[in-house]
């Protein structure tokens, strides 16, 4: 019955590169068959935390956009047992994936609103780092470095981040700068020295179109987390690093942590942070935790 239904608030990043007024209507559609939905838009950067804190008493919290927007809904909600939907909107949009949900976002809505009819909730653990929470990755070095000179190359004139071919340009172009080679550049407390940092919080650190991005093959949401460090880059050492990136083999010549509560790192020279995607500034030092069972997300 209709007093029966549930209530569902819809942050609507309208800025991400895949949302535009029809989809946004899809998947307002889609949740309407189970919840009333009440959509609000953000409007700029960090709006989407404010719009978070403001869920109040809802059924469900469902935010279409892309990943720099589920981080902020992350770190703006006030109750850890209001369920969470993530409906991919951006260009490559790595939380829902990683959750299992499809990539087309009226599919994705039908998911979650199916679950939220039948109370389907998962339990997962978030990553906090210097006071920043994040769902799903975050790094200090080269990949931090790629994220902020993505962002200075601003967005198209439709809103548009640039996209995957960007970021792998991006890199290689870093590469050569340096000449194929990296040198330790920090110390991740009790393991050692290494040239840059991968903390996850799941198996798919990111995505490259369909290709999964694995540096850290054992990571699953249910647990703490987990980080890969390279030690050194070579030109010879490349090859293997990237291969194990794609195949989620183990990395050679790497230091690696498994299920961890605490991460701490100090950098020879304030270096880029990066969490699911969004650039932090730089750092000299950063302390990792694991939020263990911090959020109830619909799957």
């Amino acid at each position: 019955m209709l007093a029966a239904m549930k209530r569902a608030v819809l942050i609507v990043n309208p800025y991400a590169t895949r949302v535009t007024e029809e989809a946004i209507s899809a998947v307002e559609r889609a949740l309407m068959r189970v919840a009333y939905v009440r959509t609000v838009r953000t409007e700029g950067p960090r709006h989407a935390v404010e719009l978070a804190r403001e869920a109040g008493d809802a059924d469900a919290l469902i935010v279409f956009s892309g990943d720099g927007g589920f981080n902020e809904a992350l770190n703006g909600i006030e109750r850890n047992d209001l369920p969470l939907g993530f409906v991919p909107g951006g260009g490559t949009s790595v939380l829902p994936r990683a959750l299992g949900l499809p990539r087309d976002a009226v599919r994705a809505a039908e998911q979650l609103a199916e679950a939220l009819e039948a109370n389907r909730v998962r339990r997962i653990s978030t990553g906090r780092v210097n006071d920043r929470r994040f769902a799903f990755g975050a790094g200090i070095g080269i990949d931090a470095e790629v994220v902020r000179r993505i962002d200075g190359r601003g967005r198209s004139p439709a809103g548009a981040r640039p996209g995957d071919l960007a970021f792998v340009s991006t890199f290689a172009r870093m590469l050569v700068e340096h000449r194929g080679r990296l040198e330790p550049m920090l110390e991740v407390e009790g393991f050692g020295r290494a040239a840059f940092l991968f903390v996850a919080n799941v198996n798919v650190y990111s995505f490259l179109k369909a290709m999964a991005i694995k540096a850290t093959p054992e990571a699953v949401f249910e647990e703490g987390l987990d980080f890969l460090a390279p030690v050194s880059v070579r030109p010879r050492t490349l090859p293997p690093l990237l291969y194990a990136l794609a195949t989620g083999r183990p990395a050679r010549n790497a230091l690696r942590g498994h299920d961890l509560d605490r991460i701490e790192v100090r950098t020879d020279l304030p270096l880029p942070l990066q969490v699911d995607g969004e650039d932090l500034g730089d750092v000299t030092e950063a302390v990792f935790e694991a939020e263990r069972g911090s959020i109830s997300v619909l799957s």
